[in-house]
């Protein structure tokens, strides 16, 4: 059998995901608790996870949580940063000068950094969930704006209050709507090999508009956080310089969400 936990927020902001799993016989389980997101979902899944472990396997597509997972999903992820690397010295002999990628968890960017990091001519840059604004409490830029603490068996940067209790994140997105982020990520933070900016709400909408109306690609609101940051990233730039964006996912699922704000 397969039970997915899903915080109840997100199983409606995600409804199209949600029918798929079920044609696939998955048992979604909505979470009511907390936040209703991925955080409350996590708790959940470890909870089930504990009590029935004689029988269970955990499984968990962010790179957080208690190791080994946090490197199990690095590594899984990694053929996105391989592929990356390869197909960009076919085409343009070497590698790019930027890497792009949204944060939430850490998942997809993890998996994207990973095979450039030994590579210091590689600058890395990653977007956090800047959702109504950094100086707001509605985001979840918890690089940016966290502190260090211990959230689902882990220890990396997290929104926390100053008694420790953890705070509400938010983001337009569903996958970047956590109050942490992969203890690599902190880590990079920290050594400065990464470097981390953040995208509103407002930015990542109008990143969606951006690639959509000049790609023809609808990218998933995670990704369009990335898109929606190019205007203050690009100035900076060089015209010879290449930049590679961890395009992580479709907008199909976002619709709905999508609707109500264009």
């Amino acid at each position: 059998d397969c039970v997915v936990y899903m915080g109840a927020l997100d199983v409606e902001r995600q409804a199209l995901n949600v029918y798929k799993m079920k044609l696939l016989k998955t048992k979604v389980v909505p979470v009511t608790s907390g936040s209703q997101t991925l955080k409350d979902a996590t708790n959940e899944a470890i909870r089930d996870w504990v009590t029935n472990v004689d029988t269970t396997h955990y499984l968990i597509g962010s790179a957080v949580g208690p190791h080994p997972y946090p490197g199990m999903v690095r590594d899984f992820q990694a053929i996105i940063g391989k592929e990356t690397k390869q197909q960009m010295l076919k085409k343009t002999g070497r590698n790019p000068d930027y890497l792009l990628a949204c944060i939430g968890g850490g998942s997809n960017s993890i998996g994207f950094f990973n095979d450039f990091l030994h590579l210091p001519k590689v600058k890395i840059i990653g977007i956090e969930a800047a959702g109504k604004g950094v100086n707001t409490e509605e985001h979840a830029a918890s690089i940016t704006k966290g502190k260090p603490g211990i959230l689902h068996g882990m220890k990396s940067y997290l929104l926390q209050e100053n008694g420790g209790q953890v705070k509400l994140a938010h983001s337009i997105s569903a996958g970047l709507d956590y109050p942490s982020v992969g203890p690599q990520h902190s880590w990079l933070k920290d050594t400065g090999r990464v470097k981390y900016d953040t995208a509103t709400d407002a930015q990542a909408l109008e990143g969606f508009k951006l690639l959509t109306e000049i790609e023809g690609i609808m990218p998933a609101l995670e990704t369009a956080h990335v898109f929606g940051y190019l205007s203050k990233f690009m100035p900076k730039t060089k015209k010879n310089e290449t930049v590679v964006i961890c395009l992580s996912g479709r907008g199909d699922k976002d619709i709905n969400t999508i609707q109500q704000y264009l």
